[in-house]
């Protein structure tokens, strides 16, 4: 009888095990591999390429009302306190890319982004600016490191010349095709300045020249790519400005003709746009 009976606790607990492992349920978000699915992006995010929001972090548990039971913690028997250790501060904690003083210097130049030291040696202030240069001209990740991507953003910018652009005494919508950028001009002064853009590919090269704009559609469908293309503007057959719908700064693919703007530069080049404004397209982008 003992021994049924110890049998039978066997059993039981080797059920309560077997039960134990099994309740363990895939995260209801996920694709049943285990790994978090994306959240659903809404209609703009959909057509921009943008990421979707950031998940709300969920509700830290209530604390538990029982009291603690740990003994009171006695006095020192130190007479004198020891100085706490200062932990280093969070505002400074960029790292140094390789390019650092070249940023320094064409961030001084363009202006706008906050007080750089030129010196070539990170500080918080320098950290602070180069974010604030990522985050405008969407390069990723934006955490104050002077890297490839955000030298050639900077440069691009600091060097593109904007009496170049043979712009009429109405609006003109400037493309350099050399330093890859767009601008606008009105009557010889500078209405929307130098912005980062991203044409043609090899094989599909933004043609120069001078157009106007035929046409704007605040989103038109692409047939031959079946890509919504967000703020529109026609300018040359199938060719216009519109928001990207990729990450601008992947360098190893273009357009295929198009004149891609990151979000804010696209909906400025909009407002400012109508039928019949001016497009000046000059320059050769490298490699096509």
């Amino acid at each position: 009888m003992k021994r049924v009976r110890f049998a039978a606790r066997a059993v039981g607990l080797a059920v309560v095990v077997l039960v134990g492992v099994g309740a363990c349920a895939l995260d209801p978000q996920g694709d049943g591999s285990g790994a978090a699915a994306p959240a659903p992006v809404g209609m703009t995010e959909r057509a921009s390429g943008a990421s979707a929001p950031p998940t709300p972090e969920q509700p830290a548990p209530s604390p538990s009302a029982q009291p603690s039971r740990m003994a009171t913690p006695k006095p020192s028997r130190s007479t004198t306190p020891k100085p706490a250790t200062p932990k280093p501060s969070k505002s400074a904690g960029c790292a140094q890319g390789e390019h650092q003083k070249a940023v320094e210097t064409y961030l001084t130049r363009l202006g706008g982004f906050g007080t750089l030291t030129v010196d070539g040696k990170q500080s918080a202030a320098d950290c602070t600016a180069i974010k604030k240069f990522q985050s405008r001209y969407g390069i990723s990740p934006a955490a104050g490191r002077a890297g490839a991507t955000t030298y050639d953003v900077a440069k691009r910018l600091a060097d593109t010349d904007t009496s170049r652009c043979r712009a009429g005494s109405g609006l003109t919508f400037c493309v350099d095709l050399t330093r890859q950028t767009v601008f606008a001009m009105r009557g010889g002064k500078v209405v929307m300045g130098p912005t980062v853009t991203r044409t043609g590919m090899a094989g599909y090269a933004t043609p120069t020249g001078t157009y106007s704009v035929g046409g704007k559609n605040l989103r038109e469908w692409s047939n031959p790519y079946e890509v919504w293309l967000p703020y529109w503007q026609r300018f040359n057959g199938g060719i216009g400005f519109h928001e990207t719908t990729t990450y601008l700064h992947n360098p190893w693919i273009g357009s295929h003709g198009c004149v891609n703007l990151l979000h804010r530069d696209a909906v400025r080049l909009w407002e400012l746009g109508s039928v019949g404004t001016r497009v000046v397209v000059f320059g050769h982008r490298p490699g096509t």
